[in-house]
């Protein structure tokens, strides 16, 4: 058996797979870790570092009752780790409460996970592809083919972080989404894609979430969210049900994922940029991502 964690600014997430790589667990819980640190670097919020620590210490318990000890879970970090600066002190605390020992990646290494993890077990063309992971705290971007990866860049655009610095968590003015896309817009237009891709793939919470959306599930299920294909015309319709919500409206409207809720719109946004920019008129969704990579890079 083993095991991973991904600690993103947004959700925490753990995978358990037995030896053959047939996943036993696979759970997430939608923290908000990076929520409150503003654009660059800052501090993680106590309420919010006590909220992960409850969550990591349910993890390391399911795991240990699956037969894989705490010091033995591959536990990563990624974005707001890398930008908080009390992320240290609270992965030591995290340690000695727990026995986790997690790992604060690079973007680099945050890359290569990323996209060993998303294209297993989705049938894509062959030739070049893209990978895009919008997290809460940073964008990846990530071009190659089969294992390779040709190019890799780092967004500093993610849902948490545009939702708090243009959206806020009420009832979303027009004028505040305009300045978000425009924010947006100059970001990802920077980004330099020299080929349309073969396919693009997009993984993490806002791309499953949304994907669960489109095909109308009350519940989640991620082997129909698995491979699915997303078009940037369902987007468009998504952002503009989104933007005239109110936040209790919101959540009913994300029932499949209510943590998500205040965040989505930004992570569309996100993600909708992409795939204009790549002139790709849809995505293929994955389920899978970060905490599948670092056991496949084992």
């Amino acid at each position: 058996m083993r095991a991973s964690i991904d600690i993103g600014s947004n959700s925490l997430l753990l995978l358990v797979q037995d030896a053959d790589g047939n996943t036993v667990a696979d759970v997430q819980s939608v923290v908000g870790l990076g929520k409150g640190m503003g654009p660059e670097r800052g501090l993680f919020r106590p309420d919010r570092m006590a909220e992960a620590l409850t969550v990591l210490t349910a993890y390391s318990e399911r795991a240990s009752a699956l037969g894989v000890r705490a010091d033995a879970i591959r536990a990563v970090a990624t974005s707001a780790s890398r930008r908080a600066m009390n992320a240290p002190s609270f992965y030591e605390e995290v340690r000695r409460k727990t026995g986790i020992r997690v790992d604060v990646v690079s973007g680099e290494d945050e890359a290569r996970y990323t996209w060993l993890g998303a294209l297993a077990g989705i049938d894509l063309p062959a030739g070049n592809l893209m990978v895009v992971d919008p997290g809460g705290g940073s964008t990846e971007v990530i071009v190659g083919e089969g294992r390779q990866i040709r190019s890799r860049v780092s967004l500093e655009i993610g849902t948490v972080r545009l939702t708090e610095m243009f959206l806020g968590y009420g009832t979303v003015a027009p004028g505040d989404y305009a300045r978000l896309r425009a924010h947006v817009d100059g970001v990802v237009g920077a980004l330099a894609i020299p080929a349309i891709p073969k396919a693009l793939v997009a993984v993490a919470g806002t791309a499953t979430t949304l994907m669960a959306l489109e095909l109308g599930l009350e519940t989640y299920d991620a082997a129909k969210v698995h491979g699915g294909t997303l078009s940037a015309a369902a987007l468009r319709t998504w952002i503009d049900r989104l933007l005239g919500a109110t936040p209790e409206e919101r959540k009913r409207l994300v029932a499949v994922s209510p943590g998500r809720s205040d965040t989505l719109l930004a992570g569309a946004a996100i993600l909708l940029r992409v795939l204009e920019q790549s002139r790709r008129q849809a995505c293929r969704v994955s389920d899978r991502g970060l905490r599948h990579g670092v056991l496949v890079a084992r």
